[in-house]
């Protein structure tokens, strides 16, 4: 069964609300990197712990300044996790 535009339209709409921001990522990026919060925030806790680790040896903030060019894509990433959960849930159940 295939989905309809209204179905398709809801999913978005639910990613949209429910996924993650850019700008918060970025904001907490900005205020909490050292805490690696944008990584919590996208769902990325074993990275966000590697992270805090390397940040204990002065290493991790080379990898903070590198997630300033990553975070669009990590928050794509989630997005797509959540669409493709509900185009699943859309799918076996028959609804939204």
């Amino acid at each position: 069964m295939a989905l309809t535009t209204q179905d398709r339209i809801l999913i978005e709409t639910r990613v949209s609300n429910d996924g993650p921001s850019v700008g918060v990522a970025y904001i907490l990026w900005f205020c909490l990197g050292a805490f690696s919060a944008h990584r919590f925030y996208l769902g990325r806790t074993g990275t966000a712990i590697l992270q805090i680790l390397c940040n204990l040896v002065l290493i991790g903030f080379i990898w903070v300044l590198i997630d300033v060019f990553l975070i669009p894509g990590l928050v794509r990433a989630r997005q797509d996790q959540i669409r493709d959960c509900l185009t699943q849930q859309a799918l076996t159940i028959g609804t939204v």
